[in-house]
């Protein structure tokens, strides 16, 4: 079950990097990038990903209210494909609606002002990211692990079932 991820957080001026430690437990936030162009990014990431044995990138994904992908989502996407691509890495997205406001709350409560610290936002939005997908996949790793399954008789009476 271990692995090594990097969770991002992109937005237009900065992106916010997490990583987990080996278990597969935990995310931390890394570091903020600012955005200057691709290559400096993709120069960042690089390093990050050489040094943690990243395999894979998990990436927030701003879903509307209503659940679709609007226009920013949809550039995060072109730019996540592209960066994982460049990574050569498998890419997974994960809800991110709400992140940034969680973020800013958890510092509120640290007595942190959120203004002043945007790319800290940033980070721990990140790490929010890589923490829902750390434990989406360890529940379906458990789940997957203790649901029975059906043998054939089981099938067998399925199949000869009328509804």
């Amino acid at each position: 079950m271990q692995i090594s991820a990097l969770g991002l957080d992109v937005g237009r001026k900065r992106i916010g990097v997490a990583g987990c430690d080996r278990t597969g437990l935990i995310a931390a936030g890394l570091m903020t990038i600012d955005r200057q162009s691709f290559q400096q990014v993709q120069s960042q990431l690089q390093q990050l990903v050489t040094e943690r044995n990243v395999q894979v990138l998990v990436v927030g994904l701003p879903y509307t209210m209503s659940g679709s992908i609007g226009a920013q989502a949809r550039h995060i996407q072109k730019f996540a494909q592209a960066m994982a691509t460049a990574l050569q890495l498998p890419l997974e997205y994960v809800d991110e609606r709400l992140t940034s406001f969680q973020a800013e709350q958890l510092l509120h409560a640290q007595k942190i002002s959120p203004s002043r610290n945007k790319g800290l936002i940033d980070r721990k939005a990140a790490s929010l990211i890589l923490q829902q997908w750390l434990d989406e996949r360890r529940l379906k790793a458990t789940y997957t692990q203790t649901s029975p399954k059906p043998d054939a008789a089981d099938s067998e009476a399925l199949d000869s079932t009328t509804f």
